[in-house]
């Protein structure tokens, strides 16, 4: 007999393990039998939760949007001044909770197969509006709008490129220095002024 309220704690657990299974993979390219292997549960209970392996997969891309959103609104609420909430995106993009190596490579994994799903296409897209709309409401205040739009793009490739390069390297991502660079970067762009591009 089933036990009550274990689906949420499977089911999470389910997604923990796609990420560590991802994560060690580096691709997508993993079986739902390694997951369910990884969460301690059968290949069937998994299939019982999720349906398919891309049902979990997309399940897996929205916990990460939803742990990244709720990160970001946690973070926005206690900035006080545009810069204040431009610096608390560019942390949370690189907080313990996102910034681990098993979570990069998720992010990665779902880029690479966002070219050929348009269920991961869109759940990322998704992710770009709010990055943008959050630097947005930053740069918006302090900058005029179509040069605060380009700063915007400007941070989040380089969030995008620090994670591409962060798997590159071995060892422990180094979040300190990854948000320096970003935010040496915005401040060049808030003392270029109206002469920068």
């Amino acid at each position: 007999m089933p036990r009550i309220g274990m689906e949420p704690v499977r089911r999470k657990a389910l997604i923990d393990a796609a990420i560590a299974a991802i994560g060690a993979r580096g691709s997508l390219d993993v079986t739902m039998s390694e997951i369910a292997g990884i969460a301690g549960v059968s290949p069937a209970l998994a299939h019982h939760y999720f349906g398919a392996k891309d049902d979990l997969l997309q399940a897996t891309m929205r916990h990460l949007l939803s742990e990244f959103g709720r990160d970001g609104r946690d973070a926005l609420a206690g900035a006080k001044t545009p810069r204040d909430r431009i610096s608390a995106i560019i942390a949370i993009s690189f907080s313990q909770t996102q910034f681990q190596p098993e979570t990069i490579a998720a992010w990665l994994a779902f880029y690479v197969e966002a070219q050929r799903s348009p269920a991961m296409r869109r759940l990322l897209k998704v992710y770009a509006r709010r990055l943008n709309s959050n630097l947005m409401s930053g740069l918006g205040p302090l900058m005029e709008r179509s040069r605060a739009e380009r700063v915007a793009e400007g941070v989040a490739a380089m969030i995008d490129g620090l994670y591409i390069r962060r798997a590159l390297k071995e060892g422990a991502p180094n979040a300190a220095s990854a948000i320096a660079l970003v935010e040496n970067y915005v401040e060049t762009m808030l003392a270029a002024g109206d002469a920068a591009p």
